[in-house]
């Protein structure tokens, strides 16, 4: 099976690039594990691994420091698309994500791009609810203590 190559679309700043030097460990229909050492590296963060729930729409990624070190589990909503003529999937991420500390405590972010991205024309209603329903189902497996799920199919391959 010859590996599909993979996108990464951003609504805000407005962009779409290749992810190229990102490793598909594992992909079945449901799912896609990948590898990688950050686009832009940050003060912490270096590289990490992220498995993206096709049929669920969300991204699980594990972040990590140069030294391995945890820094916490970073999830974004995402749609995507496929083309199967030249066996690509580009990735758009829908601007909520939610961040999962090592201490378990749980912050959402960039709700305010929401806006941004409604008024600039980025965004319909229409997708913004799809969003909206794909973060509340995140949340609602979070706190059931059950995120440990969504965990294990990075845990598993690393």
């Amino acid at each position: 099976m010859i590996k599909p190559l993979l996108f990464r679309k951003r609504l805000i700043p407005e962009e779409c690039i290749e992810l190229k030097d990102d490793v598909i460990i594992y992909m079945d229909d449901n799912i896609i594990v990948t590898k990688w050492h950050a686009l832009k590296p940050k003060k912490d963060l270096h590289h990490g691994l992220s498995c993206y729930f096709l049929k669920e729409g969300y991204k699980v990624s594990k972040f990590y420091t140069q030294d391995h070190t945890l820094i916490y589990w970073y999830c974004d909503i995402i749609d995507y698309s496929y083309s199967e003529s030249d066996n690509t999937y580009v990735f758009t991420d829908l601007l909520a994500d939610v961040i999962v500390y090592p201490d378990g405590f749980v912050k959402v972010v960039d709700l305010d791009e929401f806006t941004e991205a409604l008024d600039s024309g980025r965004l319909s209603v229409e997708t913004l609810k799809v969003a909206l329903l794909r973060l509340s189902t995140l949340l609602d497996i979070i706190y059931a203590d059950k995120f440990e799920k969504l965990q294990a199919e990075i845990e598993t391959r690393e």
